[in-house]
């Protein structure tokens, strides 16, 4: 789903809602969770999932196209865990053949 997948779901699910207000909804629950992660905050929704940082330090790796070894810095790069609930119910109905892009 993508974000516009999700203001075209809001609208029809919300038919008081303008899709210029979803729209508005959305970036602005998206900014305030970059925010947060940003301040190394933790997210929690309950029934859905936590996000939060996880720390990779540096390493030295290696360009695929020339071989050549390349240092690649420390990083904090966000991370997902599913919450019980969201794993009980994408569990009930798997999807038979996922696509994937």
């Amino acid at each position: 789903m993508t974000k516009s997948d999700l203001i075209a779901r809001l609208t029809a699910r919300f038919p008081q809602l303008v899709a210029k207000d979803a729209d508005f909804a959305v970036k602005v629950i998206l900014d305030a969770m970059t925010a947060a992660l940003s301040r190394g905050d933790r997210i929690e929704i309950r029934g859905f999932g936590s996000f939060a940082l996880n720390y990779r330090p540096s390493r030295i790796g290696r360009n695929p196209k020339s071989g050549e070894k390349v240092s690649v810095p420390e990083k904090h790069v966000p991370h997902f865990k599913a919450g019980k609930e969201l794993r009980e119910r994408v569990d009930v109905n798997p999807v038979i053949n996922v696509q994937r892009g």
